[in-house]
């Protein structure tokens, strides 16, 4: 598990304009590696196309050389099926029916963008889209509790009631996280929680919010690359992330295109 045990940054208005276009560039990257995805296309061709964009706009991601069990080796983490988070690019190919989760990260002006999506490769079962559509719908709950005087319980609470209403299981063991000039700042912000507890929001926290829901169960497993987390019991996994700024007129995503 990453360790995310570091200070709390405030933003000024002007700070989070510039993660605003962090924000962008990213979002505008991750829609190139997302265009590309279909049957047959190996997970190293996304980080490639990610990297094209963020050569034109001169930044690059933090997740390269991330320190872990060995150096990060790629610029986004492409984790397919029951991989949960942390995959690695690779040959491996996309195959019909498979779900892939992109999460990646820009450095632009010394701020981050951090999101994540996870997409449907052609077309996979109901099952599938009930699990792909409840996790972005988590999403969308714990940015609706980005307010000023909710606390980080709120949130995690709110994720978690959903997810668990619809029969399926949040893992305990990574979380969302403050972000800004460090890819993971404070707060840790989980998702799950009890409602009042836990640090106090206020304006100028900027969070990355990523709700990670597993079909089976709530444990996780690393494998053997040191890295990727799947879901202990092999079942799919969905994660979806954005940025958010906690401003005085509610929550603003700063990761959208």
């Amino acid at each position: 598990m990453i360790s995310m045990e570091r200070s709390i940054n405030i933003k000024t208005p002007y700070e989070i304009e510039i993660m605003r276009e962090a924000g962008r560039i990213n979002a505008e990257a991750l829609a190139a590696a997302v265009a590309l995805i279909e049957p047959g296309v190996k997970t190293i061709d996304l980080n490639a196309a990610f990297e094209a964009v963020q050569k034109k706009y001169d930044v690059f991601s933090p997740f390269k050389d991330y320190p872990g069990p060995y150096p990060y080796p790629a610029s986004i983490c492409t984790s397919v099926n029951e991989e949960l988070v942390h995959g690695i690019p690779s040959d491996r190919k996309l195959k019909e029916g498979d779900i892939i989760s992109i999460d990646c990260g820009t450095v632009y002006q010394g701020f981050v963008g951090d999101m994540a999506v996870t997409v449907p490769v052609g077309k996979v079962s109901k099952a599938t889209e009930k699990l792909l559509s409840v996790t972005k719908r988590a999403l969308e709950i714990a940015i609706s509790q980005m307010v000023s005087g909710n606390t980080i319980g709120d949130v995690g609470h709110a994720v978690q009631t959903f997810v668990e209403s619809q029969g399926f299981y949040i893992t305990k063991t990574y979380t969302g996280h403050g972000v800004g000039r460090e890819m993971h700042e404070g707060p840790q912000v989980p998702n799950y929680g009890k409602p009042g507890r836990g640090m106090k929001l206020r304006e100028g926290m900027t969070i990355a919010l990523e709700p990670m829901v597993l079909v089976g169960t709530s444990s996780t497993t690393v494998k053997e690359d040191g890295w990727t987390v799947a879901s202990a019991d092999g079942s799919l996994t969905a994660h979806f992330e954005n940025t958010i700024a906690i401003t005085p007129d509610g929550p603003r995503i700063l990761t959208a295109l």
